[in-house]
């Protein structure tokens, strides 16, 4: 009698230092199946929650990909990297003078609807190629800005040079850009330090497995841990992470 294939949702609290994709590769080991997709990307250096689609419910990719995404970000001021994040090499420096009021103003500014120039240090295609392959290669392109929405905002801690932010965004918005952009409007250079995801759509840490549950190897733990629906809470995003 044959097993019935694995189907449905399940949402990893990803760590830092392996990419989505190898999330998903993990769970395709695990499963021994190849259809196993994700609903989102994090950066290697990313955390927090991965969403992974395992057998049909990889059909909800798109669907998923279009939720509002909630962040916590550690801006580090004083310093702008090529990256715009810690990873970079750095291209400026600066003092910094503001103060946490000050952040909090210039944070409010940019709630609601705006538009945002994709980084460079992003997965996005020009004629063809991902944009962090020309950046690799000291090739910058012109990029059109992209409408975003940022339905809140705040700052959560500020201990200078460093100050922790939560945001909950449009699919499309690029966290290491509004860190940059945020450091511009206060006239300092500034960087991502640190990242994590804390929800996509209605899929929050609070449901999320360790990746080490993934790496026990054990399918049906891991089958027993698979959501079969998408919660009727879930949100949309208004924008084009």
């Amino acid at each position: 009698m044959r097993s019935e294939k694995p189907n449905g949702i399940l949402v990893v609290n990803k760590p830092k230092g392996i990419t989505s994709h190898d999330v998903v590769n993990s769970v395709r080991r695990v499963f021994g199946i190849k259809r196993v997709g994700h609903a989102g990307t994090l950066d290697p250096a990313a955390t927090g929650v991965l969403i992974i689609l395992v057998g049909s419910a990889t059909k909800l990719s798109g669907q998923l990909m279009t939720d509002e995404k909630a962040y916590r970000a550690c801006v580090r001021f004083g310093i702008y990297t090529d990256t715009q994040d810690s990873t970079g090499r750095i291209l400026r420096t600066g003092e910094v003078k503001f103060r946490a009021e000050d952040l909090e103003s210039c944070l409010l500014s940019f709630l609601g609807p705006g538009e945002q120039i994709p980084p460079m240090y992003s997965a996005l295609r020009h004629k063809g190629k991902r944009l962090y392959k020309l950046a690799r290669r000291g090739i910058e392109v012109e990029r059109k800005p992209r409408r975003i929405f940022i339905r809140s905002i705040g700052m959560t801690r500020f201990e200078s040079p460093f100050a922790t932010i939560e945001v909950t965004c449009s699919k499309g918005t690029y966290i290491r850009q509004l860190c940059a952009d945020i450091g511009e409007r206060l006239g300092c250079p500034a960087h991502m330090a640190e990242l994590e995801r804390l929800r996509s759509g209605a899929f929050g840490m609070d449901g999320a497995i360790d990746f080490e549950i993934i790496r026990k190897n054990d399918p049906g733990l891991l089958a027993s841990m698979l959501i079969k629906e998408i919660p009727l809470t879930r949100r949309k995003g208004t924008g084009t992470s």
